[in-house]
């Protein structure tokens, strides 16, 4: 394999972040095989998500999005391997194209960025915080009810601008890609776990390859973690059972501790006036098994209305 020098074509959107994190999946595989760049070209690709801003995901098909043009890719041999955030992965993929790992997990933690306060407890009743994920949204609503959220969506760099220029005070965002980008120097104040319970597979690199494409495996073997696909396994599994889209305030974290595996997860209104949580300790073998029973759990407790934004 690493003597044939046949190339293998990485694809990923166009943003910074993305970009960041193909070039990080190219600088392992070269230090893993002893390639050049010139074995492991990128190819950029803009993908619905990208293109339209100024909506949340709900109102345009969900996370999806973000994917869907690399599939088409990956799918036509455009492409041999795709990079993604992990968390913008949809539950279900094409038939022919599977996870082939995932690079080792950054930060989970969200962090809070403000010009006015030094924490979200000290922002001002009635401040705007500009947010994209409902997640986020809900999360906040629960800690502070009294505070304005608004639709805040764009890169991190448009992000940032948008907070730069006023239009909100305070904005989330995640620790991993701000640390991929070389923009930690914004970060006011990084937000307690449970408070902010993360995404499903947040802070993870996820590569896809054609299903039954060995020839890519195998190159890809070495710069896998295993310990990232137990757990964003466990939390896929968590994710599959309760709502495969962005349309529900959905978290979860699972983690090895001692070569056991630590799952929470959390469901919460719209609103933030109440949320489900279901919480899972087993061997690492279960992980799928734990992030499903944990979602049953939360499914069968939650009344018909939860997903509405009253209480």
């Amino acid at each position: 394999m690493a003597g044939s020098r046949e190339k293998i074509v990485i694809g990923t959107r166009g943003s910074p972040l993305a970009l960041a994190q193909a070039h990080e999946t190219q600088r392992l595989l070269m230090a893993a095989h002893g390639w050049s760049e010139t074995d492991l070209p990128l190819s950029a690709i803009q993908t619905t998500g990208d293109a339209i801003t100024d909506r949340a995901l709900t109102e345009i098909g969900g996370k999806g999005l973000f994917t869907r043009e690399l599939d088409l890719a990956q799918s036509r041999g455009d492409i041999d391997i795709a990079v993604h955030s992990a968390k913008d992965l949809p539950t279900l993929l094409p038939d022919d194209i599977v996870i082939a790992g995932y690079l080792p997990r950054e930060d989970v933690r969200d962090v809070f960025i403000s010009p006015k306060a030094g924490s979200l407890a000290d922002l001002p009743q009635g401040a705007v915080v500009g947010s994209a994920a409902l997640r986020r949204q809900a999360q906040l609503r629960r800690l502070r009810p009294d505070l304005k959220i608004v639709l805040l969506r764009g890169n991190v760099g448009t992000r940032l601008a948008k907070l730069e220029s006023g239009a909100v005070d305070a904005t989330l965002l995640a620790m991993a890609g701000l640390k991929r980008l070389g923009r930690t120097d914004c970060i006011t104040s990084i937000l307690d776990i449970d408070d902010f319970l993360p995404a499903v597979a947040q802070g993870a690199i996820a590569i896809t390859i054609r299903k039954g494409d060995e020839r890519i495996a195998q190159a890809l073997g070495p710069i896998l973690d295993h310990d990232t696909g137990i757990a964003v396994s466990c939390e896929r599994a968590f994710l599959s059972v309760l709502d495969g889209s962005c349309r529900t305030p959905i978290a979860a974290y699972a983690q090895l501790v001692k070569g056991r595996l630590r799952f929470k997860g959390r469901v919460l209104r719209p609103d933030g006036s109440e949320y489900l949580e279901a919480e899972r300790e087993g061997s690492i073998d279960e992980c799928e098994a734990m992030g499903r029973d944990a979602g049953l759990d939360i499914k069968a407790r939650m009344p018909e209305d939860f997903m509405t934004m009253g209480a």
